[in-house]
């Protein structure tokens, strides 16, 4: 299998953050590197520049990674590390958390490219619970 597509997720909750990763990991593949970036460095709710870049190193295997931002800060505190550590194999995706991270393991799972992963969870803010 090739090496798969990294995935990141950032929250303001380190709590949250964690039960999603247990979730997709179950729903996908443990061949997946899900990595939460999640919480202040003091272990507070909010987001730190540090813990989002660090998890990217992390996630990264030499496919891409996929950054999945909860909401507010997140986005902004990933936006900033984008912009001062510039790649074009790391992208930041906005799509619902839960529906996103899921979307983007079972794709990165399948072995799909970053484009392809990328596609998925942008699909999946269209998605219709009933």
């Amino acid at each position: 299998m090739s090496t798969p597509v990294g995935i990141v997720l950032v929250s303001h909750s380190a709590e949250l953050a964690a039960g999603l990763r247990l979730l997709v990991e179950q729903i996908g593949s443990d061949t997946v590197p899900v990595v939460t970036a999640a919480g202040t460095d003091d272990g507070r709710i909010g987001t730190s520049y540090d813990l989002v870049r660090n998890a990217i190193k992390d996630a990264d295997r030499g496919a891409g990674v996929l950054v999945l931002p909860d909401l507010g800060s997140s986005v902004l505190t990933t936006r900033t590390v984008l912009d001062d550590h510039p790649r074009a194999d790391v992208v930041i995706v906005d799509a619902p958390f839960v529906e996103g991270a899921v979307a983007a393991v079972v794709a990165a799972a399948s072995g799909a490219d970053l484009q392809s992963v990328t596609n998925s969870v942008e699909e999946a803010r269209h998605v219709r619970k009933l």
